[in-house]
Formats: C-alpha cells, sequence, structure tokens
C-alpha cells in the first residue's frame, strides 16, 4: 500500500507535534512492506519540515507545497474542494493531521487529539475554534476511521456524533528524551529562570488548564511549605508574577526536562484533557504527580498519581499535601506505570488501523 501521512504540524513544538514525530519514526521503523510518503505544506516554513525528515531513518518519500493554513482551511474544511491526490497521486490510505480534512479516494484516517475548541470554545481563538469546526463536519461524514488517544476522547467524539464503531483508542506515550536529569544540570535552569525555592511545576497556561486554581491552592500553602510555584507557558491572562509564582515563557526540551527533575511535584489539576503528555513526561522524569479525576487524566494516572477535584481548591492543597507524604512511592509507581505506554505499540496500533483498507 501506498501510506500518505499529513506531517504539517511537527514543526510547531506542541503534544500534536510529538505525536506526528514519534508517529513517522516507528512507522519507518517497524513497516518494511508499505510505501509511505510524508506529505507538508506551509507557507514560510518548508526547510523546517525538510529539517524533520532529513533526520529519519527508512525508505519513504516526501512532498510539500507551499500553502498558507488559511488557504488550506478554505480549499479542504470549508469548500472541501481539490482533492489530496493533486499533489501526492494516487495513494491507498491518507492520514490527515489535526488541522485539515481533504478529499480525497483514499481511505481516510485521522487523528483526534482532544475536544477542546468544542467543550472550551471560550479558552480558544475564534480562527481555531472556526476551522475546527469545518474540518470536524467531514470527519463525521466521510472519514473511515478515527484515531484517539484516549477512551475520554472516544466518548467526546460519540457525543459529537461520530460512529463509534470508526473509534479506534492507541494512547500515545513519550519522548525517550525524558529522563532524570543531572542536578548540576538542574541546577543550571533553576538559576537562569530565577527559581531560589523548592518547587511546584504547572504545565501551561490558561483557565482550561486551571491555573488560577492552582495559584490560589498555592497561595494557601504558605507558611505550610516553602515553594515556588513554576509555571511553564507565557501569562497571556494576566495571572500576574510574585509572591512565589515565576511563569517560564516557552522553553527548550531540555529545560523542560531539568524543570521535570527538579520539582518537588507535578501539580496538574486541568479540567480537560484528551491524553495528558505531561503526566508521562513527569513520570519519566522521576516526579510525582497530582491531576485531575476528571477527563483523560485518570486514565493517564492510573494508580501512580493523586487525583482530585480539580473544581476543590481544597482538593487541590490536601493532595498537594498527600504528594508531599508519598513522594517516594509515587516516584516508584509513575515509572512502573510508564511501561504501560510505548510509541512503538501506538505505531504498530496505527499501522493495524491502516491495514483496514485492504479489508
Amino acid at each position: 500500500m501506498k501510506i500518505t501521512i499529513d506531517i504539517s504540524q511537527v514543526i510547531y513544538q506542541t503534544g500534536v507535534s510529538v505525536y506526528t514525530a514519534n508517529l513517522v519514526k516507528n512507522l519507518l521503523n517497524i513497516d518494511k512492506k508499505n510505501e509511505y510518503l510524508l506529505f507538508g505544506g506551509s507557507l514560510r516554513r518548508k526547510g523546517d519540515l525538510k529539517a524533520f525528515t532529513k533526520n529519519l531513518k527508512g525508505d519513504f518519500n516526501e512532498k510539500y507545497i507551499v500553502f498558507p493554513p488559511t488557504l488550506a482551511n478554505i480549499l479542504w474544511n470549508r469548500l472541501h474542494i481539490v482533492k489530496v491526490e493533486m499533489f501526492v497521486g494516487k495513494t491507498d490510505v491518507f492520514h490527515s493531521s489535526d488541522w485539515t480534512q481533504p478529499p480525497t479516494d483514499a481511505f481516510k484516517v485521522t487523528t483526534i487529539h482532544d475536544l477542546t475548541p468544542f467543550k472550551y470554545p471560550k479558552f480558544t481563538h475564534p480562527d481555531i475554534v472556526s476551522a475546527h469546526k469545518a474540518k470536524m463536519k467531514w470527519v463525521i461524514k466521510e472519514v473511515d476511521r478515527i484515531i484517539v488517544p484516549s477512551e475520554s476522547t472516544k466518548e467526546d467524539m460519540i457525543f459529537m456524533k461520530a460512529d463509534k464503531k470508526k473509534i479506534s483508542v492507541i494512547p500515545e506515550s513519550v519522548d525517550s528524551d525524558f529522563k532524570p536529569a543531572k542536578s548540576s544540570a538542574v541546577e543550571k535552569t533553576k538559576k537562569r529562570l530565577k527559581i531560589r525555592k523548592s518547587y511546584l511545576l504547572s504545565i501551561g497556561v490558561g483557565p482550561r488548564k486551571n491555573t488560577g486554581g492552582i495559584i490560589k491552592a498555592y497561595k494557601r500553602l504558605k507558611g505550610e511549605y516553602d515553594y515556588n510555584l513554576v509555571i511553564v507557558g507565557h501569562d497571556h491572562y494576566g495571572y500576574g508574577e510574585g509572591e512565589g509564582v515565576i511563569f517560564t515563557g516557552h522553553l527548550n526540551k531540555g529545560d523542560l526536562i531539568n524543570l521535570y527533575s527538579g520539582a518537588e511535584m507535578l501539580v496538574y489539576p486541568s479540567y480537560y484533557e484528551g491524553f495528558g503528555l505531561p503526566i508521562l513526561e513527569a513520570f519519566a522524569c522521576g516526579c510525582p504527580v497530582l491531576t485531575s479525576n476528571s477527563s483523560s487524566t485518570p486514565e493517564v494516572a492510573g494508580d501512580a498519581a493523586v487525583l482530585i477535584n480539580p473544581n476543590n481548591e481544597k482538593e487541590i492543597v490536601g493532595g498537594i499535601a498527600k504528594v508531599v507524604k508519598e513522594r517516594n512511592e509515587l516516584v516508584l509507581k509513575g515509572k512502573k506505570r510508564l511501561k504501560q505506554f510505548s510509541w512503538e505499540k501506538m505505531a504498530k496500533e496505527t499501522l493495524k488501523v491502516y491495514q483496514e483498507a485492504n479489508q
């Protein structure tokens, strides 16, 4: 079979980028029978797409188009014209990106990572909400197989009227780069970010991430624990630094690994996640986790994290205290839990979905 995968999103340094990169790498490693075409569209970042494929091992072809995302959204999501075959030729399987759903005669596969634009439209840029709504119409109507990372997201898709028989739950994993860092590397990152105390770590900023609730819970800890609260991301919402709260802005992977490795815990009481990759990243770096008892995060964490109601500030405070007491046990549980997830396993399960094109 000829399998075409849209890799356009690999350049954006998001969770979707991590997924796409690892899917391609592992498929090329395990599948020597099928022909792969890596397809990408970008107006100005064609070079970044080529930089990604340059480091891949295995046999594949590649095809890029100079296509601004806005034009792709109009042609493929809204008007739903111009078949992808015009750019890639005849293909047996087409795995679309999370951004656009072009028309095609191929067996159509897409991955829906989460339903944030639908469940929390107020917390998402209007253009993103609009594009995802336009894409979802064609996903529900035309796509042959829908891959989701969790049972929670599967239920969300069923609520969106997707045919549950078309949905495959294939969990994601964590990059092999994530592992406990040396203390010297941790201290170097802490010094640069002006983290002067032991610290709680939070990943992501915004209402959906429950940043306001995390900061309120942190302020309740004053007098009991002398920590900084380090929040990875930009404070675009105006929560405010000071009183021990530090926003790091965007970080490279190395700094993120260092922060996980040095943290007292990951505080991750998000209201909604399609999967919750930071939980696995924390486990891999020997960092215990406090997370929500709702959406997909309990599926990822299992019994290896402290689960709390994200709507209850007192529970977040109590959960932090519990993690402090059970830290060593939770770190060991996290390492054990991590073994349940593998990019290779994810790729093998995805390949089975592609093979349904021949059935």
